[in-house]
């Protein structure tokens, strides 16, 4: 088992297990958590931990059947009760360290064809803290010998403090059915509104890759190289969760339906060996 690790500078600290699904534990401006965190040693669960990658897919394989080419592949129902396949399969596995330092952590996910996911791949991540900010990226290739979908992302948990006032924009928004899987595309600006009264588990399109999340004890900016937000907060939540990801949710099985087309689901389709790679950035500062 890797033991949990530390990366720190310029204030902020970044406590990392990469066992438990490669996932931060938690992200402090110096005493103040920007991700709802806990420290490395005392967590046992990557839901409850500060962030966490999404790969090979995003959000939700409605009903945890992967439908792809013409067949069906069965999922395996990887949440508790809920009846689909969520969040990919890398936040359930083990992360080897490949490289790391005061400021650097590089790891590595090697998955193989199972019920979880049908198609081999290999996944990196990197953590880098620069100065108040920390950088991240994620990658994967196809490993398997056929084209395979693709999709990457990340959940990170901000702490929703009072005064929280989130702000970004888009160009639409994927109403959500009961069973929370998208139905169809809706045109909407995004967000500029406080977190307190918001219920919302959306993904938008259109994202112009820039997140302003402030309270009364910071201001976050979340960069990403992604076109594609979910947003997840309710009065009953102590957390905005603001996750870039590549693609909608549902997406394979809504371009199977003929819904859409994957260009305009953002589904990749990598053949074999070939790769994909996203990054994402966290920037923080003291509110003035």
């Amino acid at each position: 088992m890797s033991p949990a690790i530390t990366l720190s500078g310029a204030g902020l600290r970044c406590e990392i297990k990469p066992e438990l699904g490669g996932c931060i534990a938690g992200l402090w401006l110096d005493d103040v958590p920007v991700l709802r965190s806990t420290p490395a040693a005392e967590l046992a669960t990557v839901r409850l931990s500060g962030s966490y990658p999404l790969v090979p897919f995003s959000n939700r394989v409605g009903h945890a059947t992967l439908k792809w080419q013409g067949t069906s592949h069965p999922l395996v129902q990887n949440n508790g009760p809920e009846p689909h396949a969520i969040h990919g399969i890398g936040w359930q596995r083990p992360w080897q360290v490949l490289e790391q330092d005061g400021q650097l952590l590089m790891l590595a996910c090697e998955h193989r064809a199972d019920a979880s996911w049908p198609f081999a791949f290999d996944a990196s991540q990197t953590f880098c803290l620069r100065g108040n900010v920390l950088e991240l990226t994620l990658s994967m290739t196809n490993q398997s010998a056929v084209p395979a979908p693709a999709g990457l992302g990340w959940h990170p948990y901000f702490v929703k403090r009072p005064g929280s006032h989130v702000a970004f924009e888009a160009s639409g928004r994927w109403e959500m059915s009961g069973e929370k899987l998208p139905t169809h595309r809706e045109p909407s600006a995004g967000l500029d509104t406080d977190c307190s009264g918001l219920d919302v588990d959306h993904c938008f399109d259109g994202w112009t890759g820039s997140v302003s999340l402030r309270d009364e004890l910071l201001h976050t900016r979340i960069s990403a190289s992604l076109s594609r937000l979910v947003v997840f907060t309710n009065a009953t939540r102590d957390f905005v969760a603001i996750e870039p990801v590549s693609h909608v949710n549902n997406a394979a099985n809504l371009l199977q339906s003929g819904a859409a087309l994957a260009e305009d689901l953002g589904l990749e389709v990598l053949a074999p060996g070939e790769s994909m790679s996203a990054q994402m950035s966290i920037q923080v500062e003291r509110a003035r």
